[in-house]
């Protein structure tokens, strides 16, 4: 009798402690779901096959040759326009620098016959990391840079700092981001806290 007692205690306390651990195991799956905004859609791309695509920001050096007036280097303004002398604005967000020559060759074509012009990026526009970083904010690109490099710029993780499964906002979608995934010129990176 008293076995049978001690085994109903022992199996009363057992069935408490599993609904106890269900209870934190689903309040943990809460808070994650709520720390840090919308979800990422996706796990961000290697970068294998990217190409680099101009946007507000960017300081591009244009080469006209034979003409050092229409030459010299500019930034890409807000809305991702680039100012050139006798075209005017030309539309350059989105554009490779090699579809941007070709852009303003035709362009030039109306005033010159056979333009020959060449694009290169001078300076990439900032990427920004926020979160659980010690110093939050807006930091140069640096072509092979890392989630990993961001952090260290941005002084390193708080106390706080979830340090895997970090988020990148990149052309208005959130991305599941790892230590070694490159950063592009532009990205949000966010650092999410952790609660356990």
């Amino acid at each position: 009798m008293r076995n049978s007692s001690i085994i109903d205690s022992v199996t009363v306390r057992c069935r408490a402690f599993v609904k106890a651990a269900l209870i934190v195991v689903a309040g943990a799956g809460l808070l994650s779901a709520c720390s840090s905004g919308p979800a990422p859609t996706a796990l961000a791309p290697d970068d294998a096959a990217y190409e680099y695509r101009l946007g507000p920001g960017d300081l591009v050096a244009v080469n006209v040759f034979g003409d050092e007036t229409l030459s010299g280097e500019q930034s890409l303004d807000g809305n991702g326009a680039l100012s050139m002398p006798l075209i005017g604005e030309v539309d350059a967000a989105g554009q490779t620098p090699l579809e941007l020559q070709r852009t303003l060759e035709s362009e030039f074509s109306e005033f010159m016959q056979t333009p020959n012009v060449t694009v290169r990026v001078v300076e990439y526009r900032p990427f920004y990391i926020v979160g659980e970083v010690r110093k939050p904010g807006s930091y140069s690109y640096v072509d092979g840079m890392t989630v990993v490099n961001a952090i260290a710029l941005a002084g390193g993780y708080t106390y706080r700092a979830s340090k895997d499964g970090f988020i990148v906002q990149r052309e208005q979608e959130n991305l599941l981001a790892r230590d070694l995934t490159p950063v592009r010129p532009g990205d949000v990176i966010t650092v999410r806290e952790r609660y356990f």
